[in-house]
């Protein structure tokens, strides 16, 4: 009985070690303009890729000037062909400069992810 004990209570033991299966999250992909591309002219919107689903109602993304100024911009609404887009329709034609866009999702696995990326206007 003390042996199945000592083995019971080392198996235990083990399991607590075994990792379990890794949940996937949204990560962003791919962004159209490009993650630190250079674009010639101002984008009206922006298109930012997922590795998956994202639940729009608690997803949003900012813009913001070089200087951290704010860029009107629409709210963040999912591609109707495609729950992994976010599609950003801006409020206004973007002059010269490096831009910021923040992001925040929350994956159709209910896991949060964040980030953030540049791009150039010329």
């Amino acid at each position: 009985m003390q042996r199945f004990l000592k083995l019971l209570m080392a198996m235990a033991f083990a399991s607590s070690f075994a990792t379990a299966p890794a949940s996937a999250h949204a990560f962003l992909d791919h962004a159209v303009p490009g993650v630190g591309t250079d674009v010639s002219g101002s984008p009206r919107e922006l298109r930012l890729y997922f590795t998956q689903g994202v639940v729009v109602a608690f997803s949003g993304v900012k813009v913001a000037s070089a200087s951290g100024g704010a860029v009107p911009a629409s709210k963040a609404v999912s591609d109707p062909s495609d729950p992994s887009v976010l599609i950003i329709h801006l409020g206004h034609a973007l002059a010269p400069g490096t831009y910021t866009v923040s992001w925040h999702v929350v994956s159709v696995d209910t896991h949060l992810t964040s980030g953030t990326f540049h791009f150039t206007v010329s």
